[in-house]
């Protein structure tokens, strides 16, 4: 275990392990990373690490600014938006759109998946190629919806980013097991509609969706565009209107 965790952090994750081993679930210190071990699946330990792996290779190779999610996002030179990804998981999208500049405040409900992401972001702090990009990611703990339900009107984000569950056409093992995992831990998103219709009223600018390829549309809401790729697209929804609105 790093020296640099304190008692209290060490007290949470034993908190965090009286409910997970019901699930089949540990949370353990391996090779100075916090990691989750299943115990029921033949998974390697899963870690959050913006250092290297996919990440790492996106964001060296992933296209800047003219990959698909710079587009949906509407960067453009001079403009990097301030994004609320309400649906965290594993940080990959919010890191990547932090590589593309913006200022991005990660929402996410899990306690457990929360906790892998604190060190993750810790982790990628102490690399030079990866400090400055997680200097602008912030992590909040909580239920986007509720976290929606209060937001002053002044800080209604310039995008907000929606990634909900489902079946994925991506048949990796490793998208199969980030599957499972989450599945495990926090259920089907079913509250994603929801989500969704509390989510357009708070973009100042626009709501990104991401779906697989093929997917309806969450909550059968056609978009005002899209942003496609390969394997997924973007579906970008103009905020429903209210007084003061910035303009798109």
């Amino acid at each position: 275990m790093p020296d640099d965790i304190g008692k209290m952090h060490v007290e949470k994750i034993e908190f965090l392990n009286t409910s997970l081993a019901e699930k089949g679930y540990q949370l353990v210190f391996e090779e100075e990373r916090l990691t989750l071990q299943s115990r029921q699946h033949n998974f390697k330990p899963l870690a959050i690490d913006f250092t290297a792996g996919q990440v790492r290779h996106r964001r060296l190779y992933g296209g800047g600014k003219n990959q698909p999610i710079a587009r949906a996002l509407g960067l453009k030179p001079g403009y990097s938006p301030v994004v609320y990804d309400l649906t965290a998981g594993l940080g990959k999208d919010a890191f990547v759109m932090a590589t593309l500049g913006c200022q991005v405040s990660l929402i996410e409900r899990s306690p457990v998946i929360a906790l892998l992401l604190q060190h993750g972001l810790k982790l990628a702090s102490t690399f030079d190629e990866t400090q400055a990009i997680v200097q602008r990611m912030r992590l909040i703990r909580a239920d986007s919806r509720e976290f929606l339900k209060n937001l002053s009107f002044d800080d209604h984000p310039d995008v907000i980013y929606l990634d909900p569950m489902y079946p994925h056409r991506d048949k990796s093992a490793l998208v199969k097991k980030e599957m499972r995992i989450f599945r495990d831990l926090v259920g089907n998103d079913t509250d994603a509609v929801d989500l969704f219709q509390i989510a357009v009223t708070k973009a100042s600018r626009r709501l990104v969706v991401k779906r697989p390829k093929g997917a309806d549309f969450l909550g059968g809401e056609t978009p005002a565009f899209q942003v496609k790729s390969k394997n997924t697209r973007y579906d970008c929804y103009l905020p429903v209107e209210k007084p003061s609105q910035k303009s798109i």
